[in-house]
Parts: structure tokens; C-alpha cells; sequence
């Protein structure tokens, strides 16, 4: 997506969540789709450092989820220049997208994302001594994951009730900018709730897009640019609308 922009005369500030760049988070506390407070921080730095240029948001999966929520959530206030805004495979209903996940037909994706959560918790239980169970290595769902660790750590009474605070569905009719959600309809990990075709209908600033295929954050196309269809969409939506 960078090389696209940066083709296309944008320049581009990429953003991790918290211990997802290759560095351990050192809080207790780690990333959540709803956490738009993060979100904030960086576009307020990013505000200062653009000299009043037109800023253009896109997020990935989770990613796309909390900024939808945040667009939401800012409604009319949102930074002037803030012109535009896409997410790319969101979880719109995050228990319909975790139930999905825990489906039999997603399990090679559960697991190797528990893996890859298990892992990261194993440090913080270094870091942290006696703040994370003993059975967190035990734990098969990421609802299970969730109740154990992510609810708890950000002040959720359990999974289901992050999950329902955290969901951007209920937002998407606050956005007062151009936002464009891409989910294909055969992405293996949304379910049916995560595609707000009611919501786009009645949100004149709502853009959803549906496509037959393109997978979780796939969307692959063979061109001379090798670029995907998600980053030629995006471009064409945001210099549409970045202006």
C-alpha cells in the first residue's frame, strides 16, 4: 500500500499497533480494536507534521475496525484535514467476526493467531510477574483468549462485553467523511454482521463495497505494478475524495 501511495505522489505514515512492529509492548495493558485513543495520539502527530496538507486514513482488518469506530466516535469534530478515510477487511460486529473465526473451517487461522498471542503473552508474563494465569498457554479460543487476558488487562467485564464496547458497527453512521469499507463476501473470517449494507444506505458519507472475492485482506490482482486491487481502489477513493 505505501509503494502505491508514494507512486501516486501521497507520502505515507505507518502506524503498529502496541508489540505488533517486532518490539514487545512494555505495559501490562496492549492493543484493542477499540483503543482509538492510540489512533488519536498518532494522527495528532501526524496533524503537526503536514503543514495543513489533506490527511488520508486506511486501516487493515482490526486496524480497519478501529478506525472506523474512531471516524465514529469524532462524527463532526473530526480534524479538518482529515479528508478521507478506507478500511479494508473490517470485523464490523467483532462477536460475529470471533465466532467465525472459531468456526472448524477457520481453525488453521485460530491457532496460529492464538500462537502468535500466546507468545507475546509469555513476555509480558516475564515483565509482569503473577498478573497473567498460568493457563493462558491452555487457552483453545479467542473468546477464551479475551475473557482471560484482554478484557481483564483494559477494564472489560468480559470478552462479549469488549466485544460489544468495541465494535465499530454501531459508529459507522456517526462518519461525517468520505469512508469506504472493502470486505469480500468471501472472506473465511467475517460473518454476515460485519457487512453494514444497512448502514452504508442510510450514512451519505458511507461507502461499502462488497466484492465476490479477495479473501481476509487479499484482494490480488496481476498487473505490471503489482499492485492489488485494495490499493488501486483505495487510490482511486481517496484522491476521489482528498480534496
Amino acid at each position: 500500500m505505501v509503494r502505491a501511495l508514494n507512486r501516486n505522489g501521497w507520502n505515507a505514515v505507518v502506524w503498529n499497533f502496541r508489540g505488533c512492529s517486532g518490539e514487545p509492548n512494555k505495559k501490562l495493558r496492549s492493543y484493542h480494536c477499540g483503543d482509538t485513543e492510540d489512533l488519536n495520539a498518532v494522527l495528532q502527530f501526524v496533524l503537526k507534521e503536514a503543514n495543513s496538507r489533506k490527511i488520508a486514513m486506511i486501516g487493515f482488518s482490526a486496524g480497519g475496525s478501529m478506525l472506523m469506530k474512531f471516524l465514529g466516535e469524532q462524527g463532526i469534530a473530526i480534524a479538518p484535514y482529515v479528508s478521507a478515510a478506507v478500511g479494508i477487511s473490517v470485523p464490523c460486529d467483532l462477536t460475529g467476526a470471533v465466532l467465525k473465526m472459531g468456526m472448524r473451517s477457520n481453525r488453521i487461522y485460530s491457532m496460529r493467531f492464538l500462537r502468535m498471542l500466546r507468545g507475546k503473552l509469555q513476555l509480558k508474563r516475564q515483565l509482569f510477574p503473577g498478573s497473567i494465569p498460568n493457563h493462558i498457554k491452555k487457552v483453545k479460543s479467542l473468546i477464551e483468549f479475551d475473557s482471560v487476558y484482554t478484557a481483564p488487562a483494559h477494564g472489560f467485564k468480559d470478552a462479549y462485553d469488549y466485544y460489544h464496547k468495541s465494535s465499530c458497527l454501531p459508529y459507522l453512521v456517526n462518519i461525517k467523511i468520505p469512508s469506504l469499507v472493502l470486505n469480500a463476501l468471501d472472506d473465511p473470517l467475517l460473518s454476515r454482521s460485519c457487512f453494514p449494507f444497512a448502514q452504508a444506505e442510510s450514512t451519505p458519507q458511507l461507502y461499502l463495497e462488497a466484492p465476490p472475492h479477495g479473501g481476509h485482506v487479499g484482494f490480488v490482482s496481476f498487473n505490471d505494478l503489482n499492485e492489488y486491487w485494495s490499493e488501486t481502489r483505495t487510490l482511486e477513493f481517496i484522491n476521489e475524495h482528498a480534496i
